[in-house]
């Protein structure tokens, strides 16, 4: 098999898993969980993509996977020019409306430039995606059932949740890619630890749905920068 057959079979298991997950989640929105859960279970099993990634032997398939969903995500906002397309795609649609109109957009933008960038070292996409992903999620999840303790629209438990959802997400993550890349998966502690703060930080004071491309980019960086991977 072809490095280019290899990669294309890589791609149609992602974007499979995608559409499954879409199909799921509006299922889902049905009587067995809240419009906001449904919402969140997507962003969570979308977040899982960084671990197909190390399959791909370039960097612009992984790109080639996510860019797409910028301008499917956008059809099915209020924004659409093409109303019929959002009828036609309910499922997401329903659950892009119960949140942010443009949340779903920002993160596939945020997923479509980490992918670029970063496709062939996805563990420094999963350190901007796994916050978003599962910190995010955990935060709201947590945050509606035990947030007491208010500090404007947030609460002090969500962004605890936000810590340790992202914190456990991004360790267990880096336990798989050390796997495959050989480095050491303790070792990735302290940058873990800080773009688990870093990112609980911008989740709390980020405006209603900008969360969605600052976590990503900036948990990144911050991995980047404080030596993950290494």
């Amino acid at each position: 098999m072809t490095g280019l057959q290899t990669n294309l079979g890589v791609m149609a298991v992602c974007y499979l898993y995608i559409v499954l997950v879409i199909i799921v989640a509006s299922y889902l929105k049905k009587g067995v969980l809240s419009p906001k859960s449904s919402r969140k279970f997507l962003h969570s099993m979308i977040g899982n993509l960084p671990l197909i990634m190390p399959y791909f032997t370039n960097s612009i398939f992984p790109f080639l996977v996510a860019s797409p969903f910028i301008l499917v995500t956008f059809l099915v906002t209020p924004y659409s020019p093409f109303k019929w397309l959002a009828e036609k795609l309910s499922g997401l649609t329903d659950i892009t409306e119960e949140g942010h109109h443009t949340g779903l957009v920002l993160y596939a933008i945020s997923y479509s430039a980490l992918a670029y960038l970063y496709g062939t070292t996805p563990y420094v996409v999963a350190a901007g995606i796994f916050p978003m992903a599962y910190g995010d999620s955990t935060a709201a999840l947590i945050g509606m059932r035990y947030g007491k303790h208010k500090l404007g629209k947030k609460s002090l438990e969500g962004s605890m949740g936000m810590f340790l959802g992202s914190f456990i997400s991004l360790m267990l993550g880096m336990f798989y890619f050390s796997s495959i890349y050989g480095f050491t998966a303790s070792a990735q502690l302290v940058p873990v630890f800080l773009v688990s703060i870093v990112v609980t930080i911008i989740e709390f004071i980020s405006p209603r749905g900008l969360d969605n491309i600052a976590v990503p980019l900036l948990g990144a960086l911050t991995f980047l920068y404080t030596g993950g991977g290494v």
